[in-house]
């Protein structure tokens, strides 16, 4: 029994730390918004913030996972938590440099996208560890999955509430200026000293095998070797863009002017009632995902990758062509955290719609890629991770699609290529034509 209750607060603070990830890089959409009603900063560069973020997975991926091997969970985590508790803090100060509207925002730009790489580091590190960290203290097997799946819906849970509150913060749009988010950043510091001081004090298991030095042989093949695996590599570097590309222009496209001479239209509304709108998204999202494990046995990866990505596409296509004008009242969660209903465009509603879509691509994708590879499934885990990176690169080029344009409609089917891409996987790039491989 003392063993069970030894595990609990670990337990406990994995999970706060789960929900820390979402929390933390969801801070980039309400800030983008922010960044976007300043001066000089275009559609591309106001989603700078999200990819400073993910570019954090392309540069430190795979040293995670070498850090966790060579050093283990609890160092690597409370490494990433110190790395977590600087990284918001120089956001921070960006927050607190003074400014008013029509200042030269450069510098309080430049430190805000140095804090947001640096939390992307430690987002990366914190990834890597979380996850079989929790199938550790779960013991492995279903229970460690269990874990696993309870974590991944407080981090749904976390993204949910983050733009509602970070709507909630910025209040008028016509003032707002990086301040507006000092409120919730004081609120992630302290959750991450928390949790630091918590981890720092607690036993946490480690991996049994961690600083065994065995003999190993150079390896002629690697998951690289596997064309269903690279092709698995291109499709969730284009999934994390359309998870996060999707709801970052919702947020743009609602908050923006009506009458932006200089930039792409948007509809006005209050950047609250447009958090809340996101945080449905990611309400979505978590509902996806509670579904797709339930459903999970009777159909295939494959089969719900196939149905989730043709869904998503027409939702998108739809929204595209249909006009603005055409709204309806969409339920939401309020900045209480109530149900109330907002009038939006339909589009609008199509786009969050795709929550339930995007919620289960990440298992399907990661499933059918992994497929017959065996030995290599370990290393190939960590090329994803790398590929995380694809979460900041999708907006940018969403960005620059709706500077060119001057229509974040049109932004949208920077969207629909990925998910057709996503389709074609499903049906056919999937399918492991290097059996020859020996995996074992």
């Amino acid at each position: 029994m003392s063993s069970k209750n030894n595990k609990v607060l670990p337990i406990v603070m994995m999970f706060f730390l789960f929900a820390m990830i979402s929390f933390v890089t969801g801070l980039s959409n309400p800030m983008g918004v922010i960044a976007k009603n300043q001066e000089g900063i275009l559609n591309w560069m106001s989603q700078l913030g999200n990819f400073a973020n993910f570019l954090a997975y392309l540069l430190l991926g795979l040293p995670s996972g070498i850090l966790l091997k060579k050093k283990g969970y609890k160092f690597t985590a409370l490494t990433a938590i110190a790395l977590g508790i600087f990284g918001v803090g120089v956001q921070l100060i960006s927050g607190l440099m003074p400014y008013e509207i029509g200042d030269n925002f450069t510098p309080i730009f430049s430190v805000y996208l140095t804090g947001a790489l640096i939390s992307g580091f430690s987002m990366c590190m914190l990834n890597t560890v979380v996850n079989p960290m929790l199938n550790t203290l779960g013991g492995g097997g279903k229970k460690g999955n269990q874990l696993i799946q309870f974590g991944g819906s407080l981090n749904s849970m976390a993204a949910t509430i983050v733009p509602i509150l970070g709507g909630y913060l910025i209040g008028d749009l016509a003032r707002a200026t990086m301040k507006n988010a000092v409120p919730a950043l004081l609120i992630a510091i302290g959750i991450f000293v928390a949790a630091f001081i918590v981890l720092a004090i607690v036993a946490i298991p480690e991996p049994h095998n961690r600083g065994v030095e065995t003999e190993k042989k150079k390896e002629k093949f690697s998951a690289m070797s596997f064309r269903h695996f690279v092709l698995g590599t291109v499709a969730i570097f284009l999934y994390v863009g359309i998870e996060v590309g999707i709801p970052n222009f919702i947020n743009l496209f609602l908050t923006a002017a009506k009458d932006a001479a200089d930039g792409a239209t948007g509809m006005g509304i209050d950047p609250a009632a447009a958090g809340s709108v996101v945080g449905t998204y990611w309400f979505l999202m978590l509902i996806g995902r509670l579904t797709g494990g339930i459903l999970g046995s009777k159909f295939s990866a494959k089969a719900q990758l196939t149905f989730v990505s043709t869904l998503g596409i027409v939702l998108v296509g739809l929204g595209i062509f249909l006009p603005s004008s055409i709204s309806v009242g969409m339920p939401v969660f309020m900045s209480d955290l109530s149900f109330g209903m907002q009038t939006v465009p339909l589009a609008v509603m199509l786009f969050a719609l795709c929550g339930l879509c995007t919620s289960i691509m990440w298992g399907g994708i990661f499933n059918l890629a992994v497929e017959g590879i065996g030995k290599y499934t370990e290393m190939g885990s960590g090329i994803f991770m790398v590929m995380v990176v694809g979460g900041g690169v999708l907006p940018l080029i969403q960005g620059a699609v709706a500077d060119i344009t001057v229509s974040y409609m049109a932004s949208y089917w920077v969207i629909v290529a990925a998910l057709v891409y996503l389709l074609w996987y499903a049906l056919a790039g999937c399918k492991n034509v290097n059996t020859d491989i020996p995996v074992e």
